[in-house]
């Protein structure tokens, strides 16, 4: 079942009391020697008027200096978001990468199974369009491009937004320039992989 909006900021709100609790526990335990050590440099001139005092040890094992497993908590591994957020950084790759005299079926089969069918109808449409083959042939336009992730949006049991940086190297009329532009890439669960549901640009994507 996906997790409510709600059901996610407590199980965000119950990591942070868990590493908190950590370090209370590695501060305490790192912190008893030395407040030992202050009690018995008292008692060894121990002021005429008050009694002496010994501070009690500490007993149980010392705190352990282990990590961690987070993602325990949470309702997807961590194979599920590192393959997740490798196909939302490969589909920005491929989206941005094109030249002007190939055809675009041979444009879109190098997102061949990164994406759905309804994303591949869309791309399909986009890349068709003639007026834009038509001028990317008369700049004789080449683009290759990367891309980098910058976050993750929102996330669910079986679904990740992330925030991508598409990077592309654009070659046209003899000159060559750079630009480059934030992605939102939805990532949904398909079978026993993960492909692309949706992606806009970041400041209208999904939110």
């Amino acid at each position: 079942m996906d997790l409510t909006d709600r059901q996610r900021k407590i199980l965000f709100a119950a990591l942070v009391v868990l590493l908190a609790a950590a370090g209370v526990i590695l501060t305490i335990g790192s912190g008893s020697g030395r407040h030992k050590g202050s009690a018995q440099r008292v008692t060894s001139a121990p002021s005429p008027s008050a009694p002496s005092f010994t501070a009690p040890g500490l007993t149980g094992p010392p705190p352990s200096g282990g990590t961690y497993d987070i993602y325990s908590l949470l309702p997807f591994t961590q194979k599920d978001f590192s393959t997740a957020a490798d196909v939302a950084r490969r589909f920005t790759i491929a989206y941005g990468t094109y030249r002007y005299d190939e055809q675009p079926s041979a444009y879109l089969g190098r997102m061949q199974g990164l994406v759905t069918a309804d994303v591949t109808a869309q791309l399909q449409r986009d890349s068709s369009a003639p007026g834009l083959l038509d001028q990317r042939k008369q700049d004789r336009e080449v683009s290759t491009s990367d891309a980098h992730l910058d976050s993750l949006r929102d996330m669910e049991k079986d679904q990740f937004i992330f925030l991508v940086t598409g990077t592309q190297h654009i070659s046209k009329g003899g000159a060559s320039s750079d630009t480059s532009q934030q992605y939102a890439v939805t990532v949904t669960r398909s079978g026993g992989g993960w492909v692309v549901y949706a992606f806009a640009q970041a400041n209208v994507g999904d939110k």
